[in-house]
């Protein structure tokens, strides 16, 4: 082989070794951050992960809120009409948090199917709800009263 070319060889070896390595390192660092968003109706399907970090999001049912007496753990369910997820939240809540009102709870799936959050979103304003919220009520077959008007 010419020397040129081996050279030339050498190089573009170097090049996609050390490129395969760094997207590697890059997809390891950003792994933990990955947030999968499930609506309700998945989580009770049983297709969300288990112990991973994952977003469920969805309608807070009327009554379903239960804030304990003596800590800051709240207790809620998420519903997208087809199926609900009980919620495990300690800390303080939005302010927009409420019943009947879209949320979305970012956290851990227990075994028994609930929801332990890390962290609680709410809608902002009257018209507006996360995207993946909406498309979920929409396939669901469920729109809460006002949305979208």
């Amino acid at each position: 082989m010419h020397p040129v070319r081996k050279q030339r060889l050498y190089l573009v070896l170097f090049l996609v070794f050390f490129s395969t390595v760094a997207i590697g390192l890059v997809a390891y660092a950003l792994r933990g951050n990955i947030n999968l968003f499930f609506p309700p109706a998945e989580v009770a399907a049983g297709k969300a992960p288990l112990g991973q970090s994952i977003r469920v999001g969805g309608m807070v049912v009327d009554g379903s809120v239960q804030r304990s007496n003596d800590s800051l753990e709240v207790r809620f369910e998420l519903t997208d009409y087809a199926a609900t997820v009980p919620v495990v939240y300690v800390g303080i809540l939005p302010d927009l948090f409420d019943e009947g009102q879209g949320a979305v709870a970012a956290g851990q799936l227990r075994e028994d199917g609930v929801l332990v959050a890390s962290e609680v979103l709410a809608k902002h304003d009257e018209n507006y709800m996360p995207p993946e919220v909406a498309e979920a009520l929409e396939r669901s077959g469920g729109k809460p009263e006002g949305y979208g008007q």
